[in-house]
């Protein structure tokens, strides 16, 4: 099976699932006891006759199953909805997507850029005071909570100076020089990443040291160091390539987690952001937005478990057949 039927196999494999996540997220949103028209209530100058025209445009007079269909359709139709703040949706995503893109591929290439290395040079210097180290300092990294360490660094930030303390351009953005904005640029994303690129390094540096561990003490790698090759060879060539594989399954997942574990991390922040974005519409029970930013939050979360599956079957073919 070639990559590209193998990717279109896993596509189409994934609607089923986009689907029951759309159901049960509905579902759930209905249930939340959140009226999404509380804020118009509460003004005394909105006329019962606002209030049903509001419902009515937002399909909330509709029986249940009648909301759904009507918003998987219009869904299919790329036609996203209208906010309560009557804003239309896709306006709003479009703003705040590539804001979290920016944030979680830095995140994820200075993870990996960094936490490869440390996992093999871990590995190598099993059980020695620098191994012992850095398990001590992972699993602190582990252990924190991403709204805690962010809270930390915004303390910091304040007392200091140093970082910028929300947002991600300051102002007058739009009359900066180009190099100045990816300056700018870079300062505002400097805690946020700080934040997200502990947590996810402390996890894969771990898994590395881990995985590579275990293939050092398989058959193959005994028997190829006794051929009398040298240790480069056997960790770099052999063992390294085999500790790797489990990992490309990771950076699908990784891809995912990080729009939901990005989300307090960019409230803390008010890094214009997806996750924060999510959030505010969860508290306004903002219906359309709230779906709209989980199924797109889902999407990715297939697309990098296809990505992953796909460079899976490039570095070895025999997966997908049969």
């Amino acid at each position: 099976m070639n990559i590209f039927a193998y990717a279109l196999k896993r596509t189409i494999q994934a609607i089923p699932l986009l689907i029951i996540v759309s159901i049960i997220s509905f579902t759930i949103i209905k249930l939340s006891p959140v009226d999404p028209l509380a804020e118009l209530k509460l003004n005394p100058n909105i006329t019962p006759q606002t209030l049903a025209l509001e419902k009515q445009r937002l399909g909330l007079d509709l029986p249940f199953y009648q909301q759904y269909v009507r918003w998987g359709w219009n869904f299919l139709q790329g036609n996203l909805g209208i906010s309560t703040s009557g804003e239309p949706v896709i306006n709003r995503l479009m703003e705040r997507i590539p804001n979290t893109l920016l944030l979680s591929f830095t995140t994820i290439f200075m993870t990996w850029l960094v936490g490869i290395p440390l996992g093999i040079y871990a590995a190598l210097n099993w059980r020695k005071p620098i191994d012992r180290a850095m398990t001590i300092l992972s699993s602190v990294g582990m252990a924190i909570p991403s709204f805690f360490f962010a809270l930390l660094l915004l303390v910091f930030a304040v007392k200091t100076g140093l970082f910028p303390v929300g947002g991600l351009t300051s102002v007058g953005f739009e009359n900066f020089s180009l190099p100045h904005k990816i300056l700018d640029i870079i300062h505002h994303l400097i805690l946020p990443t700080t934040v997200l690129f502990t947590i996810s390094l402390a996890s894969l540096q771990r898994q590395v040291r881990g995985n590579l561990l275990d293939v050092l003490e398989s058959d193959y790698v005994k028997l190829a160091k006794a051929k009398g090759l040298s240790e480069n060879t056997v960790v770099y060539k052999h063992a390294l390539r085999n500790a790797i594989n489990p990992m490309v399954t990771l950076l699908g997942f990784e891809f995912a987690s990080l729009l939901s574990g990005a989300a307090l991390t960019e409230y803390v922040f008010q890094y214009p952001g997806l996750g924060r974005l999510v959030l505010e519409a969860v508290m306004k029970s903002d219906i359309n937005l709230v779906m709209a930013s989980l199924m797109i939050g889902s999407i990715m979360l297939v697309l990098g478990n296809l990505i992953a599956d796909i460079l899976l079957k490039i570095v070895d073919p025999r997966i997908g057949e049969g």
